[in-house]
């Protein structure tokens, strides 16, 4: 699966986003329900969380009317597969949870499955920053979180039920994840986040996007919402501090020990006079094109690096003719002596023969035709695959 910046805006243009939303103003773009179907549903969902051991107490949180519920209420006690100690979240428990009203957070979810990678991808490839997803699942009148801002942009994809958002007027000023801003308290953004600018409700299709400070809180009005919030990390100003530290170290007044002090007029003149040439120095550095070309280099790949294997290519005996990805959950179905796959686009009818195949092809992450002929080889393999991929479950 793969998308652009303009499958994610459409029908708004991007250069209309980067003119006039683009770390200046909130947008809320009213898609149809089948525009993120590829993303992320209910049974994707139950098929993370069924990969048990790459949960633990970090990575799988549980919030109930905005209060965390400690990890040991929902985990029990475990061995990670490096023999690490952790806290392994139970299904049962937190299903217990989730019948009481908590609202369940997936953290780090942006490589898991190809329709997750391909919106942090869009959103890296139009050159936004490091994109990281985390899913929220809540349930009707029960809020996970008080008003707040976050210190990265912001990008809610909803892909199930529905949620409604509050935005207020206020901003904080570029935020970054540092203490002094993450140490404030409520009682702080309460008075900041000044009056209701507007209050948008997110259905299933839809996409907020929110500056990075921008504050703002949610809530459920449907039985259900799932919305996948992608938090984009911009580089900064203060990187460039990082790339001149480096540079700074082949520059000898840097290395220099600093003027003692004893008080006097003179020690505290020398200091200044030096700090005064450090600065200089600084700003010389700044301008020098070596490091211009490594601060251009920094931000054009400021990106997670993530997907990109093929062992059999590596070994050149990758199979021959192109692969198609599984893009979306389909289920077979009966009715009668009649058989299908249920599938996004509707039930497609099928023999049991072409059921078991697809069946065969659905437990894979990618299939070739040759794959398919020679695990099934009394079947149309390519109509098979065009269905499927007509179907919405398969991706080249």
């Amino acid at each position: 699966m793969k998308m652009t910046l303009q499958d994610l805006l459409s029908p708004v243009t991007p250069e209309r986003f980067l003119a006039e939303h683009h770390d200046r103003a909130p947008l809320h773009i009213q898609g149809t329900p089948d525009k993120f179907a590829g993303v992320l549903d209910w049974a994707g969902i139950n098929r993370l969380l069924d990969m048990t051991h790459a949960w633990t107490e970090t990575s799988l949180k549980l919030v109930l009317d905005s209060a965390p519920v400690p990890p040991a209420a929902y985990s029990v006690k475990a061995t990670s597969r490096d023999g690490a100690p952790v806290l392994q979240p139970v299904a049962a428990k937190v299903q217990d949870w989730v019948r009481r009203g908590a609202s369940v957070v997936m953290n780090d979810v942006d490589s898991l499955t190809p329709g997750l990678a391909a919106v942090s991808d869009a959103l890296e490839g139009a050159g936004f920053g490091k994109a990281q997803a985390n899913v929220y699942i809540s349930w009707q009148s029960h809020k996970a979180f008080h008003s707040h801002y976050d210190t990265h942009d912001v990008w809610a994809v909803q892909v199930e039920g529905e949620k409604t958002w509050n935005i207020w007027e206020g901003r904080a000023e570029w935020p970054i994840p540092h203490p002094v801003f993450r140490g404030q308290k409520q009682d702080h953004h309460d008075q900041a986040k000044g009056a209701l600018r507007q209050q948008v409700t997110l259905r299933r299709g839809d996409i907020l996007y929110l500056p990075r400070g921008w504050y703002h809180d949610a809530l459920a009005e449907a039985p259900n919402s799932v919305h996948v919030a992608y938090g984009v990390h911009a580089p900064l100003g203060m990187d460039v501090l990082n790339v001149l530290m480096e540079r700074a170290l082949y520059d000898a007044d840097f290395r220099k020990p600093l003027p003692r002090q004893d008080g006097s007029a003179a020690a505290t003149e020398a200091l200044a006079a030096r700090t005064a040439l450090l600065g200089d120095r600084l700003a010389a550095l700044a301008r020098d094109p070596k490091v211009a070309d490594v601060l251009a280099a920094f931000v054009r790949d400021y990106r997670f690096q993530r997907g990109g294997y093929d062992l059999l290519a590596a070994r050149d005996t990758a199979p021959a003719g192109p692969a198609f990805r599984v893009v979306a959950d389909a289920k077979p179905v009966r009715r009668g002596h009649e058989f299908g796959l249920r599938t996004p686009a509707g039930i497609v009818a099928m023999t049991m023969p072409e059921v078991e195949a697809a069946a065969w092809i659905l437990a894979r992450p990618a299939v070739t035709e040759a794959e398919l002929r020679g695990a099934h080889p009394s079947l149309d393999a390519p109509g098979l695959i065009a269905r499927l991929r007509q179907a919405g479950v398969l991706a080249a």
